[in-house]
């Protein structure tokens, strides 16, 4: 647990936002601006991805070999769900594969990814699905990048990287952070009516605590008089979580919301309120919407949350390795940003299970 000092953030923050939208990163609506093609590519594929699976056209000399390299040792399910979908959609769809999966911390194992990344550049795999967080993996992707195989899906990253312009990955695949944090920015608005303080809660140092930690702060400095009073990295960790908002609690009485930019660290905070008797009182969400918090809001713990429609983009990553296989990449986009659904505490039953059935359609 790493607490921020605020003269840094304020400096961080500026830098960070130019950092990602104006010199790093396409955001998504300005990368379709910027390749007007990418908009029609991108309508044609989202219908693939709704509707019923059609079978391979072709047949296979051999199963094509994919390795995946998920962070996803962590209470959030979004990467068992990605994998299970993405499996399920491969098998409705006919197509042979072999599949090498490893799971691992988030953002702070890079020495055990760079070894499975090493390991499958080498053995002849055909699609490699990895991400994006820390510094160092945009140094093993460029690497990968200046290959002809494998070919690379970037999961949990929906914002092109510029300095690949000529040489981007097969595709980015994911749920907008930016997008579901302006989602959740919005709620805060209408509840605080735009006044007081709050505590935000990051994850690890890297792309997804920007994207939905500084890009929120950013959102909430143009829109509102909210002051952001403290905040804490806490490595997408519980524990860390609840140790941070252990300290938040003793050191500001007047808080309104706590911020948490992951499942993991929402449960910690979670807990932590339940605790000391201050669940509803100082207000708190989730950032996905996957089992373990869609049960907090049921049982009134969790205030509110941006649930992905989790297993489209399992389904949009089987449907981009069957047009490959086609013959037919030109019509893999470049970008395939999933959607998000607004759960709240005292949703309907009915309405939830309804939410439920659509974003796991797969993976129930």
């Amino acid at each position: 647990m790493k607490r921020i000092s605020h003269f840094l953030l304020i400096i961080g923050l500026f830098c960070g936002t130019l950092y990602a939208s104006g010199n790093k990163y396409w955001l998504v609506n300005e990368y379709l601006e910027n390749n007007p093609t990418q908009k029609k590519i991108s309508t044609d594929f989202v219908e693939l991805i709704r509707n019923d699976s059609i079978k391979l056209s072709i047949s296979q000399n051999k199963p094509v070999k994919i390795v995946m390299i998920y962070p996803g040792n962590q209470i959030s399910d979004y990467w068992r769900r990605s994998k299970e979908s993405f499996e399920k959609r491969l098998q409705e769809l006919n197509v042979k594969y072999v599949l090498e999966d490893h799971f691992t911390k988030p953002a702070i194992q890079i020495k055990e990814q760079a070894k499975y990344l090493l390991h499958a550049i080498k053995d002849d795999t055909d699609y490699l699905i990895f991400t994006l967080d820390a510094l160092k993996h945009s140094q093993f992707i460029e690497r990968i990048l200046s290959k002809k195989k494998p070919k690379l899906i970037l999961q949990n990253i929906t914002t092109p990287v510029k300095k690949w312009e000529q040489r981007q990955p097969f595709m980015y695949v994911g749920f907008d952070h930016v997008i579901g944090s302006e989602l959740l920015a919005q709620y805060y608005i209408q509840k605080t009516q735009k006044n007081g303080k709050y505590a935000l809660l990051y994850g690890t140092k890297g792309y997804v605590s920007h994207m939905r930690g500084d890009e929120f702060i950013h959102y909430l400095n143009d829109k509102t008089n909210l002051v952001m009073v403290d905040s804490y990295y806490t490595d997408f960790n519980k524990q860390k979580a609840m140790n941070a908002t252990k300290q938040l609690l003793e050191d500001h009485k007047d808080l309104k919301f706590i911020y948490a930019a992951s499942t993991d660290i929402a449960l910690g905070v979670v807990e932590v309120l339940k605790q000391n008797n201050l669940t509803g009182k100082i207000l708190t969400n989730g950032w996905g919407g996957g089992s373990s918090e869609l049960e907090a809001i049921e049982k009134n713990l969790l205030d509110i949350t941006v649930m992905r429609i989790n297993d489209d983009n399992g389904v949009a990553m089987a449907e981009a390795v069957k047009l490959d296989l086609e013959g037919k990449s030109k019509k893999v986009p470049t970008i395939f940003s999933g959607d998000f659904e607004i759960i709240k505490k005292g949703i309907d039953k009915n309405t939830m299970e309804s939410l439920k059935a659509k974003a796991f359609r797969y993976s129930n």
